[in-house]
């Protein structure tokens, strides 16, 4: 799986970086950005959380 995040839907919120703070960051535009992008198996049930909660929909998850 591959990690995006739309810079122009994130608000920088925060939630993904509770969720997950070892696969997303808050950059200094205080937009998300992915740290891990292909987090692999183990850490796709806090990927999928950090979709589900993001306020904006700004975080996809793709395939590769």
């Amino acid at each position: 799986m591959r990690v995006i995040v739309d810079p122009v839907l994130c608000e920088g919120n925060g939630v993904c970086t509770q969720v997950a703070p070892e696969i997303f960051d808050l950059g200094d535009d205080d937009k998300a950005r992915v740290l891990v992008e292909h987090p692999g198996e183990a850490r796709r049930a806090e990927v999928e959380t950090a979709v589900r909660r993001c306020p904006r929909r700004a975080i996809r998850l793709m395939r590769d």
